[in-house]
C-alpha cells in the first residue's frame, strides 16, 4: 500500500512540493546509509545484518510509496542516481 492510499498517482502535486520532497527523501536516504555504517563500524555482524535490513526496509518504502508517485507525475525530478 502506498502513502497516498487509493491513488495510482499523486494527482497535480505542485512541483515546488513534489521537488522539496524529493530532495528531503534523498536527504533522508544519505543519512539513513551514513548510519548504517555507524553501526557497522560499531556493532556486532549480527546487529548490522538486523539494521540494515530495517533500514533497507524504510528505503525502499521511502522510493517506492513517496517517491515514484511523484515521479510519475514529475519524470524530470527523478535524480540521475536513481536511474
Amino acid at each position: 500500500m502506498t502513502v497516498w492510499k487509493n491513488l495510482t498517482t499523486v494527482n497535480d502535486m505542485k512541483k515546488e512540493v513534489a521537488t522539496e520532497i524529493v530532495d528531503l527523501m534523498m536527504e533522508f536516504g544519505g543519512r539513513l546509509n551514513q548510519s548504517v555504517a555507524l553501526v557497522q563500524d560499531n556493532c556486532s555482524e549480527d546487529e548490522l545484518v538486523s539494521y540494515r535490513r530495517a533500514v533497507g526496509k524504510l528505503m525502499g518504502a521511502m522510493l517506492l510509496d513517496v517517491m515514484n508517485p511523484i515521479f510519475d507525475e514529475h519524470p524530470e525530478l527523478k535524480p540521475d542516481q536513481l536511474e
